[in-house]
């Protein structure tokens, strides 16, 4: 096993700067797979001659995948570290992504879905654990940011797949070259990050079972996710079938939307300097809830790109604030804290889809769209228990880690 960093130690400020950028292209390759992946769910759909209820199988299947693994994801990364973790992680899910639009038939499309979702939820504890590690060691918040590269490639990859279909390019060639990219993308990137793990994350459990405050940040996360869900898995479907827009242009509905989330996660860190963590998890979710109304009241194209920009301003800052809350809970590793609360989390985009699809089956995809807005509604009245950070506490400690006041504990 390699050496470990005290936990109380300072890496070399060029070691933390080279680890930022790694883990900041870490989270742009996840959002790019996952950009691209959202233009094509409607080419799933397509391809295999689904309906609503059987794409809903399909994205079921790869939430699955994300729940299983995350029992075991806060062990890998104990063990193996981010780095490699990462690796193998980013391996599969690009591979799976390849794989996609490749298959004979839906049912051998299933495991290759579990696949997707099981490696990238790993990869997603992985670089996120590198995160709050990094944000501990340098003394200033980065995981707004870090998401934000998330959104940020998020946000390129809808609109490269937008291009690619302009380009009549054929779409199984688009993701088998996505995919190939992509994981080396993630290679180069992971010789950045940091070779060790803190004392506290390897000495700790890798796991555990959430409860008390740790429950209920898994609950919100929940909702936050099954919010964020909605828009990835079924914005561009919306659009394009509900409203008759084209794919292409229904791409750009869900670019808006990404890239709305990139520039306020890019600001979230500096905000939450200055706002109350509690304002921010209470005003983001009513802008989102106010936004997705606005969106299905009009019903035009042209609403659906304005109002997603302004309901991805509204979740923006949701999860990560949750997950640095998570990993503030004493006595847990940062690795075991977001694989805890991911564990829940990750319902919301298990349960997510079914519910979906089977609303839109028995009703239409519009009224099914409304449940990001009884999510944000949850996540509105659960913020009020989640312990706060006051901005102005945020002062270093001597060993040169955040020491933030709780409120409400």
């Amino acid at each position: 096993m390699s050496a470990v960093l005290p936990q109380s130690s300072r890496a070399p400020r060029s070691e933390l700067s080279r680890a930022r950028w790694a883990t900041r292209a870490q989270f742009l390759n996840l959002g790019f797979v996952v950009g691209v992946w959202g233009v094509h769910v409607p080419t799933v759909k397509a391809h295999y001659a689904l309906d609503e209820r059987m794409l809903a199988l399909v994205l079921l299947s790869t939430s699955i995948g994300s729940l299983l693994t995350l029992f075991i994801a806060g062990r890998l990364v104990g063990t193996l570290g981010a780095r490699m973790t990462s690796v193998l992680a980013g391996t599969g899910f690009c591979l799976a992504l390849g794989l996609s639009l490749v298959m004979p038939g839906v049912w051998t499309l299933l495991p290759v879905m579990l696949l997707f979702g099981a490696s990238e939820s790993v990869f997603d504890v992985a670089i996120n654990a590198e995160g709050t590690t990094l944000e501990a060691l340098s003394n200033r918040g980065v995981m707004s940011g870090f998401h934000g590269m998330f959104s940020l490639g998020a946000m390129i990859g809808a609109a490269s797949a937008a291009t690619m279909l302009r380009a009549a390019i054929t779409p199984s060639v688009q993701l088998a070259c996505v995919g190939t990219f992509v994981v080396g993308s993630i290679a180069f990137s992971s010789r950045g990050m940091l070779a060790a793990q803190p004392v506290r994350d390897v000495a700790q459990a890798h796991f555990t079972w959430p409860k008390g405050t740790l429950l209920l940040i898994g609950m919100l996360i929940c909702f936050g996710m099954l919010a964020e869900g909605v828009m990835y898995n079924w914005s561009v479907l919306y659009v394009n079938q509900e409203l008759r827009a084209p794919q292409e242009r229904a791409a750009l509905a869900y670019v808006a939307f990404a890239g709305a989330t990139a520039l306020m996660r890019f600001a979230g860190d500096s905000v939450r300097a200055r706002v109350s963590e509690r304002i921010m998890l209470l005003a983001g979710p009513a802008l989102a809830a106010a936004a997705m109304l606005l969106v299905l009241l009009v019903a035009r194209p042209w609403a659906a790109i304005a109002g997603f920009a302004l309901v991805g301003v509204g979740l923006a800052t949701v999860v990560p604030i949750l997950y640095n809350a998570a990993t503030r809970i004493p006595g847990v590793s940062r690795a075991a804290a977001i694989a805890s609360v991911s564990s829940i989390g990750y319902v919301g985009f298990m349960v997510g889809p079914p519910i979906i699809g089977g609303i839109a089956h028995a009703t239409t995809l519009t009224v099914a769209m409304g449940t990001l807005i009884v999510a944000a509604l949850i996540l509105m009245i659960g913020a009020r228990r989640v312990p706060d950070v006051v901005p102005a506490s945020r002062e270093p400690t001597r060993s040169g880690t955040l020491a933030p006041q709780h409120a409400g504990n």
